[in-house]
């Protein structure tokens, strides 16, 4: 029992270090576009963005509920599952933030689940074949799937119009004005786009701990159920605070300056319309990445002015990280688990 408990605390710090690092991962989401605009300076930006994430990890666990229950049955799940699956992810996000590209922390971790609960399987006894379909059809991964090919394409389209829309309202503005009353503007934008990455991104977190707490409970032969406990939900939540409080500053350059020139009328649409999807996909329990959220809704935001205005070499190099998370952190996690499995099983 005590090296169960020992595993079960690993787990659970190895969680926390992961929303440490999805929020100075995940930090240029929120406050790129604040800062890229010289609206704010990067430390005020930052230290804004991490209290509405910390804010935003209270509205709700069902995004939580979504990780720890409908990926895999949760009392067939070993805390190794969860311990490779945390590596997985967490070595590819090291990896993107330290070459600057904005990928998905939530589908390196989505990814990172998959490959360690479809490891677990084969070497239990599965076939290959069958566990990966079993993984695929499960209603967590459907869900993934969709809203990594819809919530992009919602900012995008949602960046667009709301730009086209706020062009048509300042027509008659003087440029000066413009600039003045959409710089205060943006300050709430960013803190709106804040609390929603919160609300999706910490709940993420929240839901593989719960995972943890279930297999150990099985483990132990005791019954437990998905509901997530008040300090898992405080915990995430600071961890992620902190973690955005500590920036993310490569990642920043990329998502500010280099997709488009942004002006504070810029920054307000896309932040805006991005919160907006975050949001729903939230109340929908779906786990979204922001990352392709405000990236997308960004490029919407260029295209309103026009097509050219978008640096398209830099959205497609961007595009090949966002397809290649999911099976890449799959795959080391994968490996992760069968070196676990192999030393402690």
């Amino acid at each position: 029992m005590g090296s169960t408990f020992t595993i079960l605390v690993v787990v659970v710090v190895l969680a926390l270090v992961f929303d440490y690092i999805n929020g100075f991962h995940d930090t240029a989401n929120a406050v790129a576009t604040v800062v890229s605009t010289n609206v704010l300076p990067g430390r005020t930006a930052v230290l804004l963005a991490a209290g509405c994430n910390f804010v935003g990890a209270f509205v709700g666990v069902g995004v939580a509920k979504t990780i720890g229950g409908d990926i895999a049955d949760p009392a067939s799940i070993t805390q190794l599952v969860v311990a490779g699956a945390l590596l997985g992810a967490i070595l590819w996000n090291l990896l993107t933030w330290y070459y600057g590209i904005p990928s998905s922390s939530s589908h390196a971790l989505i990814g990172g689940l998959v490959g360690a609960v479809w490891c677990h399987r084969v070497v239990h006894g599965d076939g290959a074949g069958d566990a990966l379909w079993g993984l695929l059809t499960s209603k967590g991964v459907v869900l993934t799937l969709k809203a990594l090919v819809l919530s992009p394409l919602c900012g995008m389209v949602g960046g667009f119009v709301l730009m086209v829309l706020l062009l048509w309202v300042v027509r008659r503005w003087r440029p000066s004005t413009v600039n003045r009353n959409f710089r205060s503007l943006q300050l709430l934008s960013a803190g709106f786009m804040a609390f929603a990455h919160g609300s999706n991104d910490a709940q993420k977190s929240m839901g593989i701990i719960t995972l943890a707490l279930v297999a150990y409970a099985a483990g132990q032969g005791h019954a437990a159920d998905l509901s997530v406990p008040v300090w898992v939900i405080v915990s995430c939540a600071a961890a992620m605070a902190l973690g955005t409080a500590s920036g993310g500053w490569r990642i920043m350059k990329t998502m500010g300056h280099r997709i488009i020139k942004l002006r504070p009328i810029n920054g307000f649409a896309a932040e805006t319309s991005a919160a907006i999807v975050i949001m729903l996909a939230t109340w929908l329990k779906s786990p979204v990445s922001t990352t392709h959220v405000i990236s997308s809704s960004i490029m919407g935001v260029g295209a309103s002015k026009r097509v050219s205005a978008v640096r398209w070499g830099v959205a497609q190099s961007m595009l090949w990280a966002w397809v290649l998370t999911i099976p890449i952190s799959a795959a080391v996690s994968a490996a992760t688990y069968f070196v676990l499995h192999w030393l402690f099983d």
